[in-house]
């Protein structure tokens, strides 16, 4: 507008100027130009931020109503509880964490006096295709023996026992001694036959009281505790002794031997238990037998009923190598459709742990092999290691657990099924042997003459199973397992 006003302005002053006195009418003004109407806008009002609603606290899990509310909780605690509030903490953990929590029984909570009585019964009642109870693992501890366990230790006389399976027959040998032990030191040995228990015809006594009687003696609870025995030897003879219970440590690894083959150095050791004690003597195995050169290992687990899945995979890892191992996985464990699913167990990387790097493995096995024991050999089959299992067919337990703890009582239920890389994990009944061989009581462990490490040897010189008599006998243990803790038979699930 501005510079239109301007020009109009210039041509009015020289049209005047032009003009003569001819008395010609001037020029008729322009009207100014109005500028547009301007429509105010409307001021804007700034928005009110919504109110933030409060947060909603999801409700607490159910289970925590009712966890450590105990029945013997002390006067004054926060959190007393009852036997009934201990009872629906094992019922809500169940429901949530079983494997086959479809199969719980609906029980009746007051017919059972006692927590433990009610979680003895709150598990499957199915049976296997082959009729053994479905559920054969499930069982509870002490917190203060669970740790005791845990730690590879025992309240005993260092005496690992076996017994007949024959329920009408009460055989019992002894499997091993550990060194330094009071059994040891009182000159018990592998193969021994138990025949008196304080006196008492261990064989034929029945009597309710004074079966309660060599129970205590056997299974001795606290150090300190004097008892007596007889036993007959293999020479036939009888040994009589009183033994003194000891904090026993047991140690995992035993027997790390050279054997000089005609086709080269074979390593062997003995592996009794899966605790975290055994990495460090295990590696110094693995490290010896490694810087030996050797070409193939036998690995004793005849006795080892499982323990911590980590050091079972550190097993495998040490005899495969990282080549084998690599990016593959050890274990996955499967849980039910409730649970979170879990990550499978990778085998080591960039791991600083010796390894043999074998392509095949002899294990010397037997239904006293199960669990995490079990989950070496099924996680080296899936990583295609040949597997040869000289001895007796394995336990079947391809189940974990996570002890769970609840006022003063740790408690195991199957929770995982493990699987391999494969994913192969249905032995529920075990795997069966390469060469059925009797586990030999007359011979100590590690000796070139005891027959399962023989077989081993045998199988790997000339590829088939030996059909000797001296094989086919063995011992005289076809019929035995061993008698442990039922912790001493599981497969652990330790990551965090």
């Amino acid at each position: 507008m501005k510079n239109l006003s301007s020009a109009l302005g210039a041509a009015m002053l020289a049209a005047l100027a032009g003009c003569g006195g001819d008395g010609a009418s001037p020029l008729t003004p322009v009207a100014p130009i109005e500028p547009p109407p301007v429509t105010p806008v409307p001021p804007v009002t700034p928005p009110v931020p919504p109110r933030p609603e409060p947060p909603v606290t999801p409700p607490a899990p159910e289970i925590l109503q009712y966890m450590e509310r105990c029945a013997d909780a002390p006067p004054g605690s926060p959190r007393p509880g009852t036997v009934e509030d201990e009872k629906h903490f094992l019922r809500i953990w169940l429901r949530d964490t079983y494997l086959w929590y479809r199969e719980l029984p609906a029980l009746d909570m007051a017919a059972y006096a006692t927590t433990v009585d009610y979680f003895n019964a709150l598990k499957t009642p199915l049976l296997t295709a082959s009729g053994k109870p479905k559920d054969r693992f499930h069982f509870s501890y002490t917190n203060a023996r669970w740790a005791e366990l845990s730690g590879g230790g025992q309240t005993g006389y260092g005496i690992t026992w076996l017994r007949s399976t024959v329920d009408s027959l009460r055989d019992w040998r002894i499997a091993t001694v550990e060194p330094g032990s009071p059994a040891a030191l009182a000159g018990l040995r592998r193969g021994d036959r138990l025949l008196t228990v304080e006196g008492m015809d261990f064989a034929a006594t029945t009597d309710a009281a004074a079966v309660a009687t060599m129970n205590a003696a056997l299974f001795p609870v606290e150090a300190g505790e004097r008892h007596r025995f007889e036993v007959r030897q293999d020479d036939g003879g009888k040994l009589a002794v009183a033994l003194e219970s000891a904090k026993v440590a047991i140690a995992p690894v035993q027997n790390t031997t050279l054997l000089q083959t005609a086709t080269g150095p074979v390593g062997y050791l003995t592996f009794g238990n899966h605790v975290a004690l055994a990495e460090a003597p295990l590696a110094a195995s693995f490290a010896q037998l490694r810087d030996a050169g050797v070409k193939d290992l036998v690995l004793d687990l005849r006795y080892n009923g499982g323990g911590l899945l980590s050091i079972a995979n550190k097993v495998a890892y040490m005899i495969a190598g990282p080549q084998a191992t690599a990016g593959k996985t050890f274990e996955h464990t499967l849980v039910n459709d409730k649970m979170e699913p879990k990550k499978p167990i990778l085998f080591p990387t960039a791991s600083t742990l010796p390894s043999l790097g074998l392509r095949r493995v002899y294990i010397l096995a037997g239904p006293g092999t199960c669990s995490a024991s079990e989950s070496i050999v099924n996680g080296l089959r899936g990583i295609d290691v040949e597997v040869h299992l000289v001895g007796g067919q394995t336990c079947g337990k391809p189940y974990a657990f996570v002890p769970t703890p609840n006022c003063g009582r740790t408690y195991f239920a199957i929770q995982y099924q493990g699987v391999n890389h494969k994913g192969f994990g249905d032995y529920a009944d075990g795997f069966a042997p390469t060469c059925a061989v009797a586990d030999d009581l007359r011979h100590p462990l590690g000796s070139m003459d005891e027959t399962l490490l023989r077989t081993a040897l045998q199988l790997r010189a000339g590829g088939t199973c030996p059909v000797s008599a001296a094989a086919r006998a063995g011992g005289r243990a076809l019929d035995l397992v061993p008698v442990r803790e039922p912790a001493s038979e599981i497969a652990i699930d330790d990551r965090r």
